[in-house]
């Protein structure tokens, strides 16, 4: 008896696992760049009360094992990293990823993170950054007088200010990618870290092998779906 309410508990909390990992989705699905969670289970380890028969003559059939199941158990937590509609939002310094890539993040232990939320700044020190202050790798410098900030498709950022009669050249965004998006680690704020599952970052600019386009003005909404949750 002790073992079929066992069996039946650890029904009950891969239910509510799931119904967690459900809830998290529903919270962000306002949330920049969010991807969304889906939750897979497997069955637990098997109690043999008897293995099979053995063979013992021509033309016999050997008998099954007698298995009990006792239960199951949360496997993962996938991350789908699909795209998320693109939404207009006339900010200059909103940028979305349409395809493959992160922009890359600089915490501030020196590690580097990954991020679809694309919502930046000019930080106090005059570079762009996200929301968290945390400055994009390799970093872009805005001068001060800057009125004006253009980001092409392909990533080049370029500036207008007083007296300048063309635009300059600040810098360049650079993406990253992987080869199992779904291995990297979520760590909050919007951002990845990169894990031996999801492997190396590679690297490369906006519009080039196979990394998507710069939007700018636009942001990357979460993919979540209300209805199909």
């Amino acid at each position: 008896m002790n073992s079929s309410l066992r069996t039946s508990a650890s029904g009950m909390k891969a239910q509510q696992q799931m119904i967690d990992v459900i809830a998290h989705n529903l919270a962000n699905v306002n949330t920049t760049g969010f991807k969304r969670g889906r939750a897979t289970f497997e069955d637990a380890l098997y109690e043999n009360l008897a293995g099979g028969a053995s063979v013992e003559a021509p033309g016999q059939e050997p008998g099954s094992s007698l298995q009990i199941g006792r239960g199951v158990r949360l496997a993962s937590v996938h991350k789908i990293h699909s795209q998320g509609v693109i939404e207009s939002t006339a900010r200059a310094l909103d940028l979305a990823v349409e395809g493959e890539g992160f922009l890359q993040v600089l915490r501030p232990d020196g590690a580097l993170a990954y991020t679809r939320d694309g919502s930046l700044s000019v930080s106090a020190s005059g570079t762009l950054a996200t929301n968290g202050g945390y400055p994009i790798a390799p970093e872009i410098a805005v001068p001060d007088d800057a009125s004006q900030i253009v980001v092409s498709a392909g990533g080049i950022v370029t500036v207008t200010g007083p007296g300048m009669t063309n635009p300059i050249e600040v810098g360049r965004i650079e993406l990253a990618r992987f080869l199992n998006t779904g291995g990297l680690l979520a760590i909050g704020e919007n951002q990845y870290l990169e894990t031996p599952a999801s492997g190396r970052p590679f690297l490369g600019y906006p519009q080039e092998e196979g990394f998507g386009r710069i939007t700018q003005g636009a942001l990357e909404s979460s993919n979540v779906e209300i209805v199909q949750e």
